[in-house]
């Protein structure tokens, strides 16, 4: 004979009923909300308990805790934990406080070999050391708490994110001079009586790797596989510099393929432009701080050419500004791109063909957003 209960019988609303009656079915929610509506709608239809815990699969306290906490605050109260603190935590805020300057401090400047913490170095620093720094409750603090502690104050001593500073005091004067030049460029040839300036943007892109496949390529096969096949192993052969100077004027590209980029191999390029343009144009050049641009060997040349050439420099850190870094970017993405070769030859020889066949179609590249020269321009104003 089933045992009977003295507990008040649980009275059901049909809404309540109902939200129960799909909870008890749900295979989203947690399976204890799941047993414990299963509890609540059994208990409701009056069947003994003992036979609800063997149904449900469940301890019997089980049973008895959810059917006295529906019957005493509601079915709703039934189906959840009741939220309990047994004792006041522990680590208090000058404790967690200690936690975060430690964590804001290099793990070198501790005396670790490490730049940076990681959770685990992080939390065996403060148990080892929370007791002389008078918090003994962080003596046991697991990977866990310190984690939890950093969470709160949304801090990550493990990450770096990098940022650019300006350490160029002229940073602003130096790209408002450049912008001025790409504004001159833009509107210079409409006019008729146009100045004999021709602009050029130079740079270097140094470190072109020459890599050879130690397998040869398979060509794509329909039905098979629709990509090249390129095997995973390659070999090393050296790196070549491209130096190049691009007009701005027509998108021809005057460049050198070098084993490096010093002065000498910076002053050929400029014996090159020198050679390209006609003797009475003025040769306006922007370029970057790079030593080869202002060394002594290139000053000794550029005396021997007095009035031809014009420099313009980018501010330190704004390499960005130089148009050049967006013929680069093409060439990245054309002849470069998954580039192989056989000898550090062959990578010359098929750069300059790629150089070449840019020039058979030039592409003008322009400096259109001049919105950070019109602002300044306002402010000089007022």
């Amino acid at each position: 004979m089933a045992e009977k209960t003295s507990r008040a019988p649980l009275l059901l609303s049909e809404e309540e009923s109902r939200s129960l009656q799909e909870l008890s079915q749900s295979r989203s929610a947690s399976v204890r909300e799941v047993e414990r509506a299963k509890i609540l709608l059994a208990y409701s239809r009056g069947e003994p308990l003992l036979r609800i815990s063997k149904n449900v699969g469940v301890a019997r306290d089980t049973v008895y805790k959810c059917v006295d906490k529906a019957l005493a605050m509601g079915v709703a109260a039934g189906l959840r934990d009741l939220f309990h603190r047994p004792k006041e935590p522990e680590i208090g805020d000058d404790a967690k406080a200690w936690v975060l300057h430690i964590a804001c401090t290099k793990p070198k400047d501790l005396g670790y070999a490490s730049e940076l913490w990681t959770r685990s170095s992080l939390a065996k620093h403060v148990r080892e050391h929370s007791a002389s720094a008078g918090f003994p409750a962080l003596s046991r603090a697991a990977k866990v708490t310190v984690q939890r502690i950093l969470t709160e104050r949304s801090l990550r001593p493990e990450k770096i994110r990098y940022y650019l500073e300006r350490r160029d005091p002229e940073f602003e004067s130096k790209m408002r001079e450049v912008l001025l030049v790409y504004r001159d460029v833009h509107f210079q040839e409409s006019g008729p009586d146009a100045k004999p300036v021709v602009t050029v943007c130079v740079d270097e892109k140094p470190g072109v790797q020459a890599i050879a496949n130690t397998a040869p390529d398979l060509p794509p096969v329909p039905g098979k596989h629709p990509a090249v096949g390129r095997d995973h192993e390659y070999k090393r052969m050296g790196t070549l510099s491209i130096i190049a100077a691009l007009d701005l004027h027509d998108g021809h590209v005057i460049a050198r393929v070098e084993d490096r980029h010093r002065s000498q191999e910076f002053i050929q390029l400029l014996k090159d432009i020198d050679a390209h343009y006609p003797e009475q144009a003025t040769i306006r050049v922007v370029l970057d701080n790079h030593s080869s641009h202002i060394s002594k060997e290139t000053r000794t040349y550029l005396a021997t050419r007095p009035g031809r050439f014009v420099y313009v420099h980018t501010p330190k850190h704004g390499s960005w500004l130089n148009l050049a870094e967006n013929l680069f970017g093409k060439m990245a993405r054309t002849f470069l791109r998954h580039i192989r070769v056989s000898s550090k030859a062959e990578l010359k020889r098929r750069i300059l063909l790629g150089i070449q066949e840019m020039n058979d179609e030039p592409a003008v590249f322009r400096w259109t957003k001049f919105q950070a020269l019109e602002n300044q321009d306002a402010v000089s104003t007022l």
